[in-house]
């Protein structure tokens, strides 16, 4: 059965631009679908309609409503509750859910009939992402957090190395250290004399469980990152009394970006106590922040850092964010236009339907919460 796709625009905040690239539904040209994109869909990336029109005749403008109405709704950052609610019972969403710390908006997609498939639970057969930009988010937050440090420190050299802990050592902590490596050899390398270098530090899980060790390197840290992933998110990794321990011109690196849920018992809380959580708008936090009025009720948020913070990293780089998704998207995309959605396995002979399978909310209810 032919089915109807949508695009809408994600309408977040003013400096969220992303949009996927005509060039994306060239590749879909062939594909026996209905697209229909959100009016004026890719114009703040200075793209146009005919942009879009003249890689794809099949494509079509309306109004936002419209587009949620359609058999699959295909969005790199989730809908809103409310435009949630406008989609229909038995359609399909591709998005960004992030089941693992959502879930409150995974009841509510459950409750309406809303058959889901997470862009971020797209993994391979070594459990792998498939679809993600881990250097970009590493890459955007390491650069703004060097930056600010720069001017915490108003040019006075350490005269020592300046040092980076990581608290993580998964993919994204991995890559965190080769971004800021990047940055080094770019910054320090070539003025060794000058400036004292760049020094990298990842902990383990023995290192933060362990409070007299963990303090330790935080009193060498001039930035701290948020790297980790946590099984239970009601627990932090460093509590604000920790943060006592860095030294004033330090900056707080938060990667992770792990949304508070205060809906949610336990709590939903970060793995930073008392730290903001950033977005396109706005990255830098300064201690007096209104933004620690909206968490303060709930934890301690006495003692403060600069806090550098994005729930959408790669959005900083828009255009080189959207070829990456797209093109790391299109071939499972074609897995669900071809089949059914009842009718996919994580057994299928077929490497792009697996990585499909296993990123629907039933696979994840049955299988991985």
């Amino acid at each position: 059965m032919k089915k109807s796709y949508g695009f809408p625009k994600m309408n977040k905040e003013i400096e969220e631009v992303r949009a996927f690239l005509p060039s994306f539904f060239r590749e879909l040209k062939e594909a026996n679908i209905d697209i229909w994109l959100e009016n004026n869909y890719g114009e703040e990336m200075g793209l146009s309609e005919d942009d879009y029109l003249k890689e794809n005749k099949h494509i079509n403008f309306v109004k936002r409503d419209i587009v949620f109405s359609k058999d699959v709704v295909v969005v790199l950052r989730t809908p809103e509750s409310e435009d949630l609610k406008k989609m229909k019972s038995g359609s399909i969403l591709v998005s960004m859910l992030h089941y693992i710390t959502r879930e409150s908006r995974n009841l509510l997609m459950k409750r309406l009939g809303i058959i889901s498939f997470s862009m971020d639970s797209m993994i391979d057969d070594d459990n792998r992402r498939v679809v993600v930009n881990f250097y970009e988010t590493a890459f955007s937050g390491a650069q703004q957090a060097l930056n600010k440090l720069e001017i915490n420190l108003e040019n006075k050299s350490l005269n020592r190395p300046v040092n980076v802990v990581i608290i993580g050592i998964g993919v994204i902590g991995l890559t965190v250290a080769k971004a800021f490596k990047d940055l080094s050899n770019e910054k320090f390398y070539k003025l060794n004399e000058e400036y004292g270098g760049l020094k990298i530090t990842l902990l383990t899980r023995s290192m933060t469980g362990n409070s007299n060790l963990f303090r330790d390197e935080l009193k060498k840290a001039d930035i701290l990152v948020d790297a980790s992933s946590r099984k239970d998110t009601s627990k932090y990794i460093v509590t604000n009394q920790d943060l006592k321990e860095l030294p004033l011109h330090s900056i707080i690196l938060d990667i992770t970006a792990d949304p508070y849920d205060f809906k949610k018992e336990p709590h939903q809380v970060k793995a930073i106590e008392g730290i903001p959580t950033g977005t396109l708008d706005q990255l830098v936090f300064k201690t007096d922040d209104r933004a620690y009025d909206e968490i303060n009720n709930f934890m301690n948020t006495i003692n403060r850092r600069l806090v550098v913070s994005c729930n959408a990293w790669p959005g900083v780089n828009p255009i080189v964010s959207m070829k990456l998704y797209g093109r790391q998207l299109l071939p499972i995309l074609r897995v669900l236009i071809n089949k059914e959605h009842e009718q996919l396995s994580v057994d299928s002979k077929n490497y792009y339907e697996r990585i499909l399978a296993r990123s629907s909310y039933e696979y994840f209810e049955n299988y991985m919460s």
